[in-house]
């Protein structure tokens, strides 16, 4: 468990991370308990052989385009490798920054972004910057400063005359909610999305009681034997594969940090391929591939010999092989997070939330019965789609998707050594059992039905074809799992305070919502729960603790749960107005 302190962390933005020089003197300078956050802007990364320190290198992300957050020293040190050029990436991140470290030719028109930044008194240093960036940032409110000697260092990199300023802000800005004055939460729903909660606030120093209906965790939506990670790929890079890609990453290296997939939970980094529906998905994968220039340990294309080899079998169209994918059992993954917790983490089994009421500062939790299970200033609900049993969260546009798995016996079923996926998915054995699915439907049912496993069977005889597959339509038994995903409309998640749908009036911008304060959702994990969970997980604690974003401001914002509150008011014209 994190022994980070509770104390604000400091925050480091430097322009040109270059060698990493600078990162590193900054983590050896840090004091026991501090904090320190270090964003560091490259237009790529260098390659993981290439850095020193072994931690880092062990953790080390390939080249990707986005935000990359690596946790360090126990939770005492992040870095945020931040993948771009400076014009795209400085209005992207969310921060108050404490120190810049401005490297050579960044444009002037940028300084405002530094400012928009910058703490009151944040200190700026440059190399010998020109009269136009001095002006500029002159104009943005930094005001140069004398150097004091112990500023000419090994820590500031810089082999020049140095420049310094400090910020001083000439406009009234909006002032940053208030920090909980007592670290305490309760999360309800101990699935994936709860555990993963959990598991990042106690990491954070935060006391955290669990309440969950069932006797164990993972029991619902996250109850299945194994589920497959992988990332999502589009021509357009478009928001779902950008934020499928930053989460994929960040939690293969906080799983690394946890023990291993395979190690502390039950899974394999196996590899999951991809397979192409038809000569033009053929194409279109090829095409994506071509036009991204991935690396080959992200994701390579393998056309239909290369594909058939690895399948053991024919396909005729090849498709993506997802190296670092694998397949998992989330119940195993909420066990070991929550086993991770330590004494932080009180765990209340076998009682079910259905109303919260506000009493000054804290949030009470009641059971249908009407006994109070906890409380606390902050509450998280992490419950899937039982979150719209809850009053506050009753108008969130929620649904309750069945997904019905196919269980097939070891002996029985296709003998794969990674997991695959077209319109359906198959994944190696675990404990005598391949898994194949899933269907989507929008009852209620939850006994295993006869047409959906002959589905779940016709779809794996498209992926894998032969007669032997093809002869399971009629000697399967019938067996596997029925579960209920959550999914919004946009089959996005939703993290973030949660909206008050009972105030009226008009709305224009999402940071005028009107939300419940200390009310928090982390829902709408549809069927990528297993990828979603720890990056929304450290995206809600930077939220609650004030820390940098781990993500895209825009990315951010496409996750804020009242967004469709929000495209309700904006289409809403009031009477007078008309």
């Amino acid at each position: 468990m994190s022994n980070v302190t509770t104390a604000s962390p400091r925050v480091i933005l430097d322009t040109a991370f270059e060698d990493g020089s600078r990162f590193m003197a900054a983590w050896r300078g840090q004091a026991p308990q501090a904090m320190l956050f270090y964003l560091a802007l490259t237009p790529q990364l260098a390659p993981a052989e290439s850095i020193g320190d072994a931690q880092l290198r062990a953790l080390w992300p390939l080249n990707l385009p986005g935000f990359h957050r690596i946790v360090l020293d126990d939770g005492r040190v992040t870095l945020d490798l931040l993948v771009g050029a400076a014009e795209d990436v400085l209005p992207e991140i969310e921060a108050r920054v404490d120190q810049i470290y401005l490297r050579a030719g960044l444009a002037p028109m940028l300084t405002r972004q530094l400012a928009r930044l910058a703490q009151p008194e944040a200190e700026l240093l440059a190399e010998a910057p020109d009269e136009a960036m001095k002006l500029a940032l002159r104009k943005q409110g930094f005001v140069e400063q004398p150097v004091p000697a112990e500023k000419v260092s090994s820590q500031s990199g810089m082999a020049g005359a140095v420049y310094r300023a400090l910020y001083q802000s000439r406009k009234p800005r909006r002032p940053a909610p208030p920090l909980p004055a007592v670290r305490q939460a309760i999360v309800i729903g101990a699935g994936i999305a709860g555990a993963s909660a959990s598991h990042r606030l106690c990491a954070a120093g935060w006391q955290v009681t669990l309440i969950e209906r069932h006797g164990a965790p993972g029991q619902e939506a996250s109850g299945n034997v194994a589920g497959i990670f992988m990332p999502l790929l589009s021509k357009d890079d478009n928001i779902p594969t950008r934020l499928t890609r930053a989460a994929f990453l960040f939690g293969l290296r906080e799983w690394q940090r946890l023990g291993g997939v395979g190690q502390v939970f039950e899974g394999a980094s196996c590899g999951v391929l991809q397979l192409a529906r038809d000569a033009g998905h053929a194409q279109v994968q090829q095409d994506v591939v071509a036009t991204w220039n991935y690396p080959q340990q992200y994701v390579r294309w393998l056309d239909a010999p290369a594909a058939s080899a690895l399948l053991g079998g024919p396909t005729p169209h090849g498709g993506w092989l997802f190296g670092q994918g694998g397949w998992a059992r989330p119940a195993s993954l909420c066990a070991a997070l929550l086993a991770a917790c330590g004494s932080r983490l009180q765990q209340r089994f076998h009682h079910e939330a259905l109303r919260l009421e506000r009493h000054g500062e804290n949030w009470q939790v009641f059971d249908a019965s009407g006994a109070m299970l906890a409380e606390a200033p902050v509450v998280i609900l992490a419950n899937g789609a039982g979150a719209v049993d809850i009053a506050q969260a009753a108008q969130l546009p929620l649904a309750r998707l069945r997904g019905q798995v196919t269980h097939l016996p070891q002996e029985l079923g296709p003998r794969l050594a990674l997991a695959v996926c077209r319109e359906a998915y198959v994944t190696p054995p675990n404990q005598g059992v391949i898994c194949a699915g899933a269907t989507y439907s929008s009852d209620d049912d939850r006994a295993l039905r006869a047409s959906c496993q002959q589905e779940n069977l016709a779809r794996l005889a498209e992926i894998i074809p032969g007669e032997a597959v093809a002869a399971l339509a009629a000697t399967a038994p019938l067996a596997g799992r029925v579960g209920f995903r959550c999914a919004a409309p946009d089959r996005l998640p939703l993290v973030g305070p949660l909206p008050d749908y009972s105030s009226g009036g008009r709305l224009e911008r999402l940071r005028d919502m009107p939300v419940h304060a200390g009310l928090y959702s982390l829902l709408g994990y549809a069927s990528r729960g297993i990828i979603w969970s720890t990056l929304m997980a450290e995206l809600l604690v930077s939220q609650l603790e004030q820390r940098p974003m781990p993500l895209e401001a825009t990315l951010v914002d496409a996750l804020v749960p009242g967004r469709f509150l929000l495209k309700q008011r904006r289409r809403a014209v009031p009477a007078e107005d008309e």
